[in-house]
């Protein structure tokens, strides 16, 4: 089943509003933003890393970067490193690359989220392919998932709005 088909399904059988946001194709999470016209820090970027020996999902706005250092704190962690794209294809193949939605608990991966995400009421995230998001309220999302909420970012990158 395709991720996207999966999601919706889940969010239906948990009563979870949301709506389906068709985009012209776009590749990262700012693009996501850029061609949806919304904010960076709107789009929750997944960032997949390794800690040790397990795989961990990371989940923050756009417009920020994952603090590897910081992480390995917040994780308890004597290695954390970036996933490689072969790591990313094996744990998450039901999506294109690098569009993996943050429901890391449909995949066995767990999930922490950086606590400037949570200071919004919604979130925007991509669904699995280059061309589909999904925007639902965050805490919805927080009541599914379950994820640890810390605070791991860095400072924002070039990107802008």
């Amino acid at each position: 089943m395709p991720v996207l088909k999966r999601l919706q399904s889940y969010l239906d059988a948990n009563n979870i509003p949301y709506e389906v946001v068709n985009h012209p194709k776009a590749y990262t999470a700012h693009d996501v933003a850029h061609t949806l016209d919304v904010p960076g820090k709107l789009v929750a970027k997944v960032v997949v890393v390794k800690a040790d020996q397990y795989f961990v999902m990371t989940v923050l706005p756009s417009t920020w970067r994952v603090d590897v250092k910081r992480l390995r704190e917040v994780l308890e962690a004597r290695d954390v490193r970036l996933a490689t794209e072969a790591e990313i294809a094996n744990l998450f193949p039901d999506c294109q690359v690098g569009t993996m939605p943050p429901f890391g608990n449909l995949y066995g991966v767990e999930v922490y989220v950086d606590q400037l995400l949570t200071e919004d009421e919604s979130i925007v995230f991509e669904a699995g392919t280059y061309v589909g998001a999904i925007k639902l309220r965050y805490k919805n999302f927080a009541d599914l998932v379950r994820p640890k909420v810390a605070s791991f970012h860095h400072e924002p990158s070039k990107i802008e709005d």
